[in-house]
């Protein structure tokens, strides 16, 4: 939004209650229903004396209709993005208290066509169906000098599911170089096998740009609990570039790249396994292909930037001088 041309002020909500990171999964459990009187308190504390033009919320799953009513007393619009799937169980009941503040949303931006549709049966006014976005700063492959390309032939980063550890499990089984970064990992019932593939925790900035760029294949996975047709990874992997984007394949997929020649899919792991090793002896078929792919996503004008700028217009809020 700066980039834009505003100014802004981010709050944190995890900041505004105790021991978030240690408490988190018991309030994901019982949907922040416990802490929400805080967060109102403490939000409406630091708001008070302050004016804005618009309240944006990112997600805000501890924040309660009685927040949102003092908010719209001040009679400015609030808009709320979740690239989250909120109207699934994936998350117990994380979504519980956002569910019941969609009608106070000025503007509703959600990812997936269900999730438009399932907010404006539960009374949001205006819901928007946006992609997920990748950022050309924080994306931006020109902040590493140093990356070892190629370095990494075959790469997943991101957090275990349930049904990530039988794909992970068969291509280590079929000897694929396999490198693992993410969290919870040792969950999987797979985990004697994978153990040998996962490198470390979750990794951001930077080094997860470092990390694309110097893989050679780099998996881009769904989540089935979130009912997702592509992902944050669908566009931040080629964006990134250096790495062929390998995902299953969706319509959505398919309607984003040109299959064999921007990126590669799958229907099972079988066939995941039989698309890498075609690629892997093929560096310079790689890096055509990740080359074509992030010509393309820069095309699609699907950045940060660009959604950002598509709803504010939707409110009114054009960019500033």
């Amino acid at each position: 939004m700066e980039r834009l041309g505003h100014s802004v002020e981010a709050i944190n909500l995890a900041s505004l209650y105790p021991y978030f990171r240690l408490l988190a999964p018991f309030h994901v459990r019982t949907g922040f229903r416990l802490v929400a009187p805080l967060v109102a308190q403490k939000l409406r504390g630091r708001l008070e004396k302050k004016k804005w033009d618009l309240l944006w919320v990112d997600g805000g799953p501890e924040l309660s209709p009685g927040f949102y009513r003092w908010a719209k007393a001040r009679g400015k619009p609030i808009a709320n993005y979740n690239c989250d799937n909120p109207f699934v169980l994936r998350d117990h009941r994380k979504w519980d208290l956002y569910r019941k503040c969609l009608p106070f949303h000025d503007l509703t931006l959600l990812p997936r066509p269900q999730n438009v549709r399932a907010a404006a049966a539960q009374g949001a006014k205006n819901p928007l169906l946006v992609p997920h976005c990748y950022d050309p700063v924080a994306h931006n492959p020109g902040q590493i000098r140093d990356a070892h390309r190629g370095s990494r032939p075959l790469l997943f980063v991101g957090s275990w599911m349930p049904e990530r550890g039988p794909l992970m499990s068969a291509l280590l089984k079929a000897r694929l170089p396999l490198q693992i970064f993410g969290d919870h990992w040792a969950k999987a019932a797979e985990w004697k096998v994978l153990r040998e593939a996962w490198q470390g925790p979750a990794v951001y900035g930077p080094s997860y740009v470092r990390l694309i760029l110097e893989s050679q294949v780099s998996l881009g996975l769904l989540s089935a609990g979130n009912e997702d047709d592509h992902t944050q990874r669908s566009v931040e992997i080629p964006f990134i570039g250096g790495a062929v984007f390998c995902a299953q394949r969706t319509p959505k997929h398919q309607e984003m790249y040109r299959e064999g020649e921007e990126a590669v899919f799958w229907e099972d792991p079988e066939e995941c396994a039989v698309r890498v090793r075609q690629l892997l002896p093929n560096p310079q078929k790689c890096a055509t292909m990740a080359r074509q792919a992030r010509q393309r996503v820069c095309a699609m004008k699907i950045s940060n930037d660009d959604i950002l700028a598509r709803a504010l217009s939707q409110l009114g809020h054009g960019q500033n001088p």
